[in-house]
C-alpha cells in the first residue's frame, strides 16, 4: 500500500516540484495550497506525512502543526515543516513538528528527510 504524504505549500513551483519528486519516489501524493483546502482534505483522508510550509496565505504552520498535535485523530501524523524565514530550534520546539526542513533545499535532502518517517 502506498504511503500518502500531503504537501501544504503555497508556492505552486515547489509544491510542483515536492509532489514529482515524492510520485517519482513512490509516494501518494496529495497537496493544498492554503490551510483551508488542507483542513478540509483531512475531512477524507489522513496522511502517512505531512510536508507543512510555515507562512501560507490563510494560516500559519507552527500553528497549524500545534492544531494537529491536540487532536487525537492526527496527533500522531508525521510533520515536517518547511520554512526559508523560521529558524529551526524555534520551528521544532514551538510547532512540535518532527523535523525542520530550511528552504531553498537540495532535492536528494528532502527525500532523505521524508524516508525517516514514512520508509519506502
Amino acid at each position: 500500500m502506498d504511503k500518502l504524504i500531503h504537501v501544504v505549500e503555497d508556492d505552486d513551483d515547489i509544491r510542483f516540484i515536492v509532489e514529482y519528486i515524492l510520485t517519482e519516489s513512490g509516494y501518494k501524493v496529495e497537496s493544498s495550497s492554503n490551510a483551508s483546502a488542507f483542513y478540509k482534505s483531512l475531512e477524507h483522508t489522513t496522511p502517512d506525512l505531512i510536508l507543512l510550509d510555515v507562512m501560507l496565505p490563510d494560516g500559519n504552520g507552527i500553528d497549524i502543526c500545534r492544531d494537529l498535535r491536540e487532536k487525537e485523530s492526527t496527533r500522531d501524523i508525521k510533520i515536517i515543516v518547511m520554512s526559508a524565514h523560521a529558524a529551526e530550534k524555534a520551528v521544532l520546539e514551538e510547532a512540535c513538528s518532527d523535523d525542520f526542513i530550511s528552504k531553498p533545499f537540495d532535492l536528494d535532502d528532502l527525500l532523505r528527510h521524508v524516508k525517516r518517517f514514512v520508509p519506502r
